[in-house]
């Protein structure tokens, strides 16, 4: 009977260290839950340093200037002296106009000249001779008058022969159509044999300078708006405008070899679409632009002395669309903020206001952590901003 209480009272006594057992292993559980390390981030500190905003915009190519060359004289089309599509100089014969009439006209106008001039001759003698008669009063002054008259009228006579004869020369240089510029030259809408008239509705041809050639590119008012506020803000300095470079992608993706320079902005607002028109004149010394061609220009706005870049990678977006990140605080603990930001800059956002330089934000670790939690910062080696601040356009 001993035997039976002496291991009754072993086995309540194990049983009784076991179940202390088990509760000291589940409190020293819940003990080290309690303490979990803080979660590790990957943050980028923020830097302020001059940002050069870029603006790219679509535009199209025109001519430098355009020639539509017509007839100034009528007649038969003799000749066509060039090739179509080919360049043509400034002064090249493009057609010939059968010159006969207009040779005979100069011929008439000299022989009346020359018929004005032994007139004037003889008035000029008769009236030097009545001169010295009127003196001697052998005729009467009435006589002289005459003479005198007579002579001044062949003088006039002279003046009017002689403006005949220079618009019939005019007329006969206008048989041969030079081109007025140089440039390349389109197809021909006439051929040999045609008649043509003076000052006629349709172009003979028409005539394109090419090298240089102007781009107009277009952009928006708001766009202009906004940028005129921020420099009168002084969060954006813009140089001469008229000059700035401009760098194009042609239709195909590929980068143009020349850089164009801004003229001028239009004065007019396009009231169906709200645009303006800006200027651009490139270089196109190999012709490889046409007119009507589409191009893609990318163009300075100015600098934004302190501008601030987040990357992208930092930026959540809110079911209304509004954006915000994640920032480490000095404590280490993590606090959301509500952030405004306008354009994007490479694989960054430029910042308006939310944030400040100094301050870190969280770039990797997102899922891991939420608003007032402990987190374990690591700075990331990145120097991408700089290089977006530098050198990266703005699509907008």
């Amino acid at each position: 009977m001993h035997k039976h209480i002496l291991a009754r009272s072993v086995g309540l006594a194990l049983l009784a260290s076991g179940l202390l057992s088990g509760c000291g292993d589940k409190g020293e559980a819940q003990q080290a839950m309690g303490e979990m390390p803080p979660a590790a981030v990957d943050v980028v500190t923020l830097h302020t340093a001059p940002l050069q905003l870029m603006s790219e915009l679509t535009g199209r190519t025109a001519p430098l200037r355009v020639a539509e060359v017509r007839p100034q004289v009528n007649g038969i089309i003799l000749k066509r002296l060039f090739t179509e599509g080919s360049d043509v100089k400034a002064g090249q014969l493009l057609y010939q106009i059968d010159p006969a009439v207009y040779q005979a006209a100069v011929a008439s106008a000299k022989a009346n000249l020359a018929k004005a001039e032994a007139n004037e001759r003889s008035a000029r003698l008769k009236a030097q001779r009545y001169a010295e008669l009127v003196k001697v009063k052998a005729i009467s002054r009435q006589e002289y008058d005459d003479a005198d008259a007579a002579w001044k009228q062949q003088v006039a006579e002279i003046g009017a022969a002689k403006a005949a004869l220079q618009s019939a020369n005019i007329n006969l240089a206008y048989t041969r159509i030079t081109a007025p510029i140089s440039g390349r030259i389109g197809k021909s809408a006439v051929t040999e044999g045609a008649l043509v008239t003076a000052q006629q509705a349709d172009s003979l041809t028409t005539i394109s300078q090419l090298d240089p050639m102007y781009v107009d590119v277009r952009q928006s008012t708001a766009d202009l708006l906004r940028l005129k506020r921020q420099v009168a803000d002084g969060k954006l300095t813009q140089g001469q405008q008229d000059g700035a470079k401009v760098s194009f992608l042609l239709e195909d993706g590929s980068q143009y070899g020349e850089q164009g320079a801004l003229q001028f902005s239009d004065v007019t607002v396009d009231e169906t679409t709200g645009m303006v028109t800006l200027r651009v004149i490139v270089p196109n010394p190999d012709r490889l632009l046409l007119p009507g061609m589409f191009m893609r220009a990318t163009l300075q706005e100015g600098e934004r002395p302190e501008g601030l870049l987040v990357p992208q990678t930092a930026v959540t977006r809110t079911p209304n669309g509004g954006a915000t990140v994640m920032v480490v605080t000095a404590d280490n603990k993590v606090e959301l903020r509500n952030v405004q930001l306008s354009r994007i800059v490479g694989d960054s956002w430029v910042v308006e206001s939310g944030l400040n330089a100094g301050e870190k934000v969280i770039v990797a670790g997102l899922q891991k952590v939420k608003p007032g939690a402990q987190v374990a910062p690591a700075e990331r080696k990145s120097d991408s901003a700089a290089k977006n601040a530098q050198q990266t356009p703005a699509n907008k």
